[in-house]
């Protein structure tokens, strides 16, 4: 598979000269398709990463190239879903989740002319992630781990190809974050976008990736790469088999060893 996303030795400095550097020499490549998570120690960049990778902050140095073009300002072609579901209390499920249709060409300019066929498109998302029957409760009516499935149906309603991902599940009980794992594989073998998941729950990025990215303590860069090859549909069985506690038990050292690194 060709590569989607490229970051090309960036570096990114808050504050102008002298500020906090983020992130220096940072490269990596993402396939079209492929579900890659990133994790590293609290403050390495994790975040900062994705917001180069989408142009919400341009690289002070390097470059990013995103589905073949060059990133000099956000890109249009990317669905987001963060740690908080940040859904509208005045609006319904569907609503909420047809929210990026009114925004991002060319779905703003048909949805007037197309509602339905849009509404239909929705209520199908909703459908997969188990919110059938919900598309007119308002938010303050559904649980935090229902938020967060219509969260990620609103991320995918208008079909980006690079689907980001920032802590969606981190506000979550471990049960609730076990089960929308499920939902969140399911949409992505059903819809097969680029996924870019950043998580501090290295079971989560063990559990959804293809392959783990490792970033370095501040100031982050890529320092080494885990490819994860069990079956997929994964199960929470899945998570039980000695390799993958393996691979758990890697990535955990390495984050340690990044830490002492900071540290001394």
């Amino acid at each position: 598979m060709s590569a989607f996303v490229e970051m090309n030795g960036v570096h990114l400095r808050y504050g102008g000269t002298g500020g906090t550097l983020a992130l220096a020499d940072c490269s990596l490549k993402v396939a079209d398709g492929e579900f890659v998570a990133v994790v590293g120690p609290s403050g390495c960049g994790k975040s900062t990463l994705m917001k180069v990778c989408t142009g919400l902050w341009p690289a002070s140095r390097g470059n990013v190239i995103v589905g073949g073009h060059e990133v000099s300002g956000p890109v249009g072609i990317v669905g987001m879903a963060f740690q908080n579901s940040v859904q509208l209390p005045w609006r319904t499920v569907l609503d909420n989740v047809m929210l990026p249709l009114e925004i991002v060409e060319p779905h703003r300019s048909r949805l007037k002319a197309n509602r339905a066929e849009y509404e239909a498109r929705a209520i199908e998302l909703l459908t997969l992630v188990g919110l059938k029957g919900f598309e007119k409760k308002f938010p303050w009516q559904l649980s935090g781990g229902m938020q967060q499935r219509a969260s990620l149906c609103r991320a995918l309603i208008h079909d980006p190809k690079l689907l980001m991902l920032d802590e969606p599940f981190g506000a979550l009980d471990m049960f609730t974050r076990e089960e929308l794992w499920a939902v969140l594989q399911d949409l992505w073998m059903a819809r097969k976008p680029t996924i870019i998941l950043v998580t501090h729950d290295l079971r989560e990025a063990v559990f959804l990736a293809d392959r783990i990215l490792m970033m370095s303590a501040r100031p982050g860069r890529i320092i080494s790469e885990h490819k994860v090859d069990f079956p997929r549909p994964r199960t929470l069985e899945t998570t039980y088999l000695p390799e993958f506690t393996e691979i758990t038990h890697a990535l955990r050292s390495q984050i340690q060893q990044a830490r002492a690194a900071q540290a001394a």
